[in-house]
């Protein structure tokens, strides 16, 4: 079951949860994931694909470093979202966070050499992290992290839904990207969310025209590679989030950020296009009263 959320000296505080884009596109993946209540906060990173130095670097910007990092979160291992120098660079408290279908591939690229959560049921974050002596505190509230395996090349790629509550209030992510189709598994992980991160990553034009042998855009547009601007856009309006939407991975020889912000025009929302080379600044999620809780299953370790 969902943790009960805890009361002290921050109770009244107002829950926040935000994201910030780092960097998305096919030479490197990296956003940071806050969640907060008065001075207590949360930070994942979702994916990896920039090196340390690099994320270190960007991070100093916004007054992060990496020793604020609690945990890392991976969609897939491509070595556009898994830097190798992380399994050593990332503070010793903070857990890999894989799903159970990619354990083979982290093995062998040494991931599990660090402490290690193998996810395909839904978990309450907070139960990953060790405990830290003389640490910061954590935030008072739950952290439901729901994967959804979805297609992408051999192994498949995930989707997360994360779903905070907090002194009777909630606010939800739903993180989508490198996704082979539109399917109603996609759809139902991510139905409604406060916020939702999805890719954008190519217009069918622009791919059909360019110089890329046929076998890659075979795979591209073949049903387990990327989404198009369209089919992206089909996907906003069927999981209908309730607030911002973020564009991912826009391909940079395929696709531009004005194509792309022309096929999600229709249905209204903030939209903010991601980048490679440049952050996006920080994206809410709106927090609204509790209407239901989702069941939970203790994480597994490795």
């Amino acid at each position: 079951m969902l943790h009960a959320a805890t009361t002290d000296g921050s109770g009244d505080a107002p829950l926040r949860v935000r994201a910030l884009v780092l960097a998305s596109g096919s030479r490197g993946n990296c956003s940071i994931l806050r969640i907060g209540a008065g001075e207590e906060e949360l930070t994942v990173m979702i994916d990896g694909g920039l090196s340390p130095r690099r994320t270190s670097r960007l991070l100093a910007d916004f007054g992060l470093a990496l020793t604020d990092i609690d945990a890392a979160i991976f969609t897939h291992l491509d070595a556009d979202h898994f830097n190798a120098g992380w399994t050593s660079k990332l503070p010793p408290h903070a857990p890999f966070l894989f799903h159970r279908r990619h354990r083979g591939r982290a093995e062998r690229c040494g991931a599990l050499r660090r402490r290690t959560t193998l996810m395909d049921e839904p978990f309450d974050l907070l139960d990953c992290l060790p405990a830290r002596e003389g640490a910061r505190a954590l935030p008072p509230c739950s952290v439901v992290v729901t994967p959804c395996l979805l297609s992408h090349d051999d192994l498949g790629v995930a989707a997360f839904r994360f779903d905070v509550e907090r002194a009777g209030m909630n606010a939800s992510l739903g993180w989508a990207t490198d996704l082979g189709r539109v399917s109603d598994r996609l759809i139902g992980a991510l139905e409604g969310v406060g916020l939702l991160a999805i890719e954008s990553n190519y217009c069918p034009q622009l791919q059909r025209a360019s110089a890329r042998p046929a076998y890659l855009k075979n795979r591209i547009m073949g049903g387990s590679g990327h989404l198009s601007n369209g089919e992206s856009a089909e996907a906003v309006a069927l999981i209908a989030p309730r607030g911002a939407v973020a564009l991912l991975h826009l391909s940079q020889e395929c696709n531009t950020p004005q194509r792309a912000r022309d096929a999600h025009a229709d249905h209204g929302r903030d939209l903010a296009v991601t980048a490679q080379d440049e952050p996006s600044g920080w994206i809410h999620a709106a927090a609204r009263p509790v209407v239901h809780t989702r069941a939970v299953q203790s994480a597994l370790f490795a």
